[in-house]
């Protein structure tokens, strides 16, 4: 979901909060997954959403297979400590393992990820780049492909660039290598920003608004995503005349008399009152599509699913956002 052939192998998914970014972050794990990938859902606010769509037990600081994709790929999941990830660091670069666990029976792992709140987000970003850069005995990536359900796009430039500001403020050592080595993949072609929206005012903004700030900030954008894009109940030849206002009871009456539907005159107002509501919702739709185009990434538009989203839905979506990867890197 990039411009060009798809080298990015960190997808990071972002979205207004109920634009179903956690949903377009699984199915996209479970596309990349398709003819044998081994792909990493990373999960970073805490709230166990990927595993109630994979209608698993809550989440643990591990590794854990929740999918398995066509051709023996698979999809596993981790969902992020940042407790865990803080002494993790701790032990890697300071070799403090004991002292740790010592700071973390007092309360001062949580106090220190409380009043510094770009901690966790350094601490996330540090665990992210390490399963992207993670390597087997032959040199090959372990992951082919590490999916973030990241935070939403009103902070969504800060988290991926924390870790940048950070590294402003150390000249040397442990922190300064971190954190130049963090960016040098979220900053690269390794990383593609994915923005999930809806074709409403606010999210359409403010996918409008992140794109913006991603680009200044030199953060790679990969795809929008159009989530839960509806169809038109009405024919085409319907919409532009019942947005307008010149759809009239008459106009329905002989199909209602066709269907012996003998309360002709009030059924057809009350429709004319209907259809023109949902088609100028739909011309509404029509121009925030518009907008959407307007922003020049690449765009793909998923449907809006009638029933609940489980493991059957995520593969249905899977499979739209697997025609668009096809799609990018025959263009």
């Amino acid at each position: 979901m990039t411009d060009g052939p798809p080298t990015a192998r960190c997808h990071v998914v972002t979205g207004k909060g109920g634009t179903g970014k956690t949903t377009v972050a699984a199915a996209l794990a479970l596309s990349l997954a398709a003819d044998g990938g081994h792909v990493l859902l990373v999960e970073t606010e805490g709230r166990q959403g990927i595993a109630q769509l994979f209608d698993t037990p809550p989440l643990p600081y591990e590794e854990r297979r929740v999918a398995v994709a066509r051709g023996g790929g698979e999809v596993k999941a981790l969902a992020i400590d940042v407790e865990e990830a803080l002494l993790e660091y701790l032990e890697m670069f300071y070799n403090l393992k004991r002292a740790g666990r010592a700071l973390r029976r007092m309360g001062a792992v949580d106090f220190a990820t409380t009043i510094a709140p770009g901690l966790r987000d350094v601490l996330i970003t540090g665990k992210i780049k390490e399963a992207v850069t993670r390597r087997r005995a032959d040199g090959r990536p372990v992951y082919d492909a590490v999916v973030v359900d990241a935070p939403p796009t009103g902070r969504i430039t800060r988290f991926l660039n924390v870790t940048g500001e950070m590294a402003g403020l150390a000249r040397s050592g442990p922190i300064k290598s971190q954190s130049d080595g963090v960016m040098a993949v979220l900053k690269s072609p390794q990383t593609a920003v994915h923005l999930v929206t809806l074709l409403e005012d606010m999210p359409v903004q403010e996918t409008a608004d992140a794109i913006a700030e991603l680009t200044a900030a030199g953060l790679p954008v990969g795809s929008v995503v159009v989530n839960m894009a509806a169809e038109p109940i009405l024919p085409e030849d319907y919409l532009a005349p019942a947005a307008e206002g010149r759809l009239t009871p008459a106009d329905l009456e002989p199909a209602l008399a066709a269907a012996h539907l003998h309360d002709g005159p009030a059924l057809a107002a009350a429709l004319v009152a209907e259809a023109t509501e949902h088609a100028r919702r739909w011309a509404a739709q029509d121009e925030l599509r518009a907008e959407v185009e307007a922003l020049a990434r690449p765009t793909v538009e998923l449907p809006l699913l009638t029933g609940p989203v489980d493991l059957g839905a995520l593969f249905e979506l899977a499979g739209r956002l697997e025609a668009h990867l096809r799609t990018e890197v025959a263009a």
